[in-house]
C-alpha cells in the first residue's frame, strides 16, 4: 500500500534548490571576502558565548549592561588576533581534516589560560570570575560544531545531495513488487536516481510509496521535461506482450530512453547494479506473443537422444544448442569450422549445463561440412538420433560477390550432410531454411531453396528405398538480435549519433526472436513424416524504416526529418544492396496446411527427382570449379523456380585473378 514515510531522496527534494541558491554564491566568493566572513562569524560567536556565560551564572536571561561589556571588548581583541596567527583561517572549511580541528584546539587553549587569567585568576570587579572560566569552554563548542556544520553542509551533505541531483533521473513504470525491489537495489546507486513511480492503477494514482510519488502514464511528457527524467524503466514482468506494447506507444511521445527491469532472481538476491538494467529488449520492439512450446514435441526430438548441430557457433545454431541443452539430451555434438565460434558457444553450454544440473556431453568439432569423410566419421562415431543442419553462408550481399563459396557450402554442404546422415542412419534430419528461398533475387536465397530441393529429392528416393533417415526444412524469415540482424545496427548507429541507414523507405521483413524461432524449428523438426518443408508464422510484416523510428524514439531521442530538422538522429537511404527485396515470401505456391501446432504451417513444394537433380548438381559443381559464373547462374535459374539475379553473379578471389592477369 502507498505510504507517506519520506525517504533522503524525496526529503533532498524539498531544501535541494533553497540550499543550491544560498551556497552557490557562498562557494563563488572570492577567498579574502570568505575569510572575513569567517571572521565576522566567530566574532558572534565571541559575543554570543560571553552573553551565554553570564546567562549561566546567573541562572537567568540578562541584558549586559556597563562593566559586563569589558569582557566582550577583551575576548574579540584576543581571540582574533590568535585565531589568525594559529591559521585557523588559511583552512578551507568544507575539507577540514583533524589536523584543523587540533590548530582550532590549540588556539582556543592559548585564549582561553589568557582569558582566565584575567577575569578568573586576577578578577575584573563587576565580572563573575566563573564567567572567565565558561567563556573559553563555550566558544570551544561553538567554533567546533561550526566548523563540523560547515563540513557536513558544504562537504558531505550538499554535495552527495547534488551529486544524487545530477545523476541521471528515472521513473519506474509499475508500482508493483518488482518496481518496489527494483527502486529498493537502486536507492544508493551513484549513477541513477529514483525520482517516482509511473502506474496506471487508479487506486495508486497520487500516492506516495517509500517516499517516492506515485505518477499517471499519461503525465509522462510533461513529468519527464519538468522533472528532468531521461530515463524509464520497465517493471512489468507479468505484462502480456500487447500491454508492453501499448506502453511502449505512449512513452515514445515523451522523448526518454527506455529500458528494462534485471532479472527477478538478481533482485531477490540484491545483485542488482546499473550493467544489469538492459536495453529495450527485441521481443518488445517485436510486439506480439510467443507461443509457448509444446513440451512434448520438444522431448520427442531430443530428450535422452545423442543431437548434433551444424554451424552451431553461429546465431541461430547456438540458439539452438541453449534450447536443446535445456530439453536433456545425453550429449550434444556441435559442428562448426569458425575455432572461436565454437569456443564460445562451447564455453557457454558448459556453464548451462552446470546451471541444469545435466549430466550430457558437449562436444565441440572443427569440421567442414563439405568434407565427406570426415562428416561420415564424425556421425558415425557418434550416431546422433537428431541432426539440426544449420551450418550456412546467410549475408546477401557477401555471398552475392563470393557466389562459389556460397552455393559449395549452402548446397554442397547439405548434400554430403544429408549423404553422410542417412547412410550412418540419422533417424531425423532438420535443414535450417530462409524465407529468402522464395522466388530468390539473390544466389544466397536460391542456394538455400537448392538445398531444400536436394532434401525432397533425397527423401523421395529413400522413402522409394524403405530408408529410415526422416529429412525436413523449416523455413523462416529474419530473426532479431542475430548476427547481421538489423536491430544491433541500429542499436550501435544510434549510439554513434547516427546516421541510421536504411536500404530502401519501403523495404519490409518478417521477424521473430532467435528463442522462439528455435523453439518452432525443434518442434517442427519433430512433426516432419519426410520430405515436408515447414513454413513459420512469422506474424505481420515489419516497415523496416518504422522499426527504426521505434528505436530512435525510445532511446529518449527524434528523428531528424523534413518535419523536424532539428532532430537528433537522421535516417538516411543508401539504396538496395546486391540481391536484396523490397520484401519477403514465406510460400512460393498458395497451398499451405495447417499443423497441429498453431505457428507452424506446411508447403507442398515442387522439386526435382534425384536421378535429373544429381546430374544438374554435377553440372552446377563443374561450372563452380571452373570459376564459370555465366554457367552457374544459368544453371541456378534453371534449378530455382523463380530465381532471377538483381545483378552480376561473381566472386571476387576469381576477379582479382583475372584483372592482375589482364593488367
Amino acid at each position: 500500500m502507498p505510504d507517506n514515510t519520506p525517504t533522503e531522496t524525496s526529503r533532498s527534494a524539498w531544501f535541494l534548490m533553497p540550499m543550491q541558491a544560498l551556497v552557490t554564491p557562498l562557494l563563488a566568493m572570492p577567498r579574502v571576502a570568505k575569510r572575513a566572513l569567517a571572521l565576522l562569524v566567530d566574532s558572534s560567536f565571541c559575543v554570543l558565548t560571553i552573553w551565554l556565560a553570564y546567562c549561566f551564572r546567573l541562572n537567568e536571561w540578562t541584558v549586559l549592561t556597563g562593566v559586563q561589556w569589558l569582557p566582550v571588548l577583551v575576548s574579540l581583541c584576543m581571540a582574533l588576533p590568535i585565531f589568525i596567527v594559529m591559521g585557523m583561517y588559511r583552512a578551507i572549511f568544507r575539507y577540514a581534516n583533524l589536523a584543523a580541528f587540533i590548530a582550532v584546539l590549540k588556539a582556543i587553549a592559548i585564549y582561553g589560560l589568557a582569558f582566565m587569567t584575567i577575569f578568573t585568576a586576577l578578577s575584573v570587579p563587576g565580572v563573575p570570575r566563573t564567567v572567565g572560566i565558561l567563556q573559553p569552554f563555550l566558544l570551544l563548542i561553538a567554533i567546533g560544531l561550526s566548523r563540523l556544520g560547515i563540513r557536513y553542509w558544504l562537504g558531505d551533505a550538499y554535495q552527495r545531495i547534488l551529486n544524487k541531483n545530477t545523476v541521471a533521473k528515472v521513473l519506474i513504470y509499475g508500482a508493483g513488487n518488482a518496481g518496489r525491489q527494483l527502486a529498493a537495489a537502486l536507492s544508493n546507486n551513484a549513477e541513477l536516481n529514483v525520482v517516482g513511480y509511473l502506474d496506471d492503477d487508479p487506486r495508486l494514482k497520487g500516492g506516495i510509496m517509500g517516499g517516492l510519488p506515485i505518477y499517471d502514464p499519461s503525465d509522462l511528457p510533461m513529468l519527464a521535461e519538468a522533472l528532468g527524467v531521461h530515463n524509464v524503466l520497465l517493471a512489468l514482468p507479468s505484462a502480456s506482450r500487447q500491454r508492453r506494447n501499448e506502453i511502449l506507444e505512449l512513452i515514445r511521445k515523451a522523448r526518454v530512453n527506455v529500458r528494462t527491469l534485471p532479472d527477478l532472481t538478481a533482485l531477490a538476491q540484491g545483485r542488482v547494479t546499473v550493467s544489469d538494467i538492459r536495453e529495450l529488449e527485441i521481443e518488445d520492439l517485436l510486439g506480439r506473443e510467443a507461443v509457448a512450446p509444446r513440451q512434448e514435441l520438444l522431448d520427442k526430438a531430443m530428450r535422452n537422444k545423442v543431437v548434433m548441430v551444424t554451424g552451431a557457433g553461429g546465431s541461430i545454431g547456438g540458439e539452438l544448442c541453449r534450447q536443446i541443452l535445456r530439453n536433456g539430451p545425453s550429449s550434444l555434438i556441435l559442428i562448426d569450422q569458425n575455432e572461436f565460434a565454437l569456443y564460445n558457444i562451447h564455453a557457454e553450454l558448459q556453464k548451462l549445463a552446470e546451471l541444469y544440473e545435466h549430466k550430457n556431453l558437449q562436444i565441440p568439432i572443427l569440421c567442414s561440412v563439405r568434407d565427406q569423410d570426415r562428416m561420415e566419421h564424425i556421425i558415425q562415431s557418434w550416431q546422433p538420433q537428431t541432426l539440426y543442419h544449420a551450418a550456412a553462408y546467410k549475408h546477401v550481399p557477401l555471398v552475392e560477390h563470393n557466389a562459389v563459396e556460397g552455393i559449395k557450402n549452402n548446397v554442397m554442404g547439405t548434400l554430403v550432410t544429408a549423404r553422410a546422415a542417412s547412410k550412418c542412419g540419422v533417424a531425423n534430419f532438420v535443414l535450417i531454411s530462409t524465407d529468402k528461398a522464395v522466388r530468390p533475387t539473390n544466389v544466397m536465397g536460391a542456394s538455400k531453396r537448392l538445398a531444400e530441393m536436394v532434401l525432397q529429392a533425397l527423401s523421395a528416393e529413400l522413402m522409394a528405398d524403405r530408408l529410415r533417415t526422416n529429412f525436413s526444412m523449416v523455413r523462416f524469415g529474419n530473426v532479431l538480435g542475430s548476427s547481421g540482424s538489423v536491430v544491433p545496427l541500429f542499436r550501435q548507429q544510434i549510439k554513434e549519433g547516427g546516421p541510421v541507414t536504411l536500404t530502401h523507405p519501403d523495404i519490409t521483413r518478417y521477424f521473430m526472436t532467435i528463442s522462439e524461432a528455435s523453439q518452432l524449428v525443434i518442434q517442427a523438426g519433430a512433426m516432419g513424416e519426410g520430405g515436408d518443408v515447414f513454413l513459420l508464422d512469422m506474424g505481420e510484416p515489419v516497415r523496416i524504416a518504422d522499426l527504426a523510428r521505434k528505436m530512435v524514439e525510445l532511446s529518449g531521442l527524434t528523428v531528424r526529418d523534413e518535419t523536424n530538422p532539428e532532430g537528433d538522429i537522421e535516417l538516411s537511404v543508401t539504396g538496395l544492396r546486391p540481391g536484396e527485396k523490397l520484401y519477403e515470401e514465406l510460400l512460393i505456391g498458395d497451398n499451405p496446411e495447417t499443423t497441429e501446432h498453431p505457428r507452424i504451417m506446411k508447403a507442398r513444394e515442387d522439386f526435382l527427382f534425384w536421378p535429373e537433380l544429381l546430374k544438374r548438381l554435377n553440372s552446377l559443381n563443374g561450372a563452380l570449379d571452373r570459376y564459370d559464373m555465366i554457367a552457374a547462374r544459368a544453371t541456378l535459374a534453371e534449378l530455382v523456380s523463380g530465381y532471377s539475379s538483381t545483378g552480376e553473379v561473381s566472386d571476387l578471389a576469381f576477379t582479382g585473378a583475372e584483372t592482375n592477369t589482364a593488367a
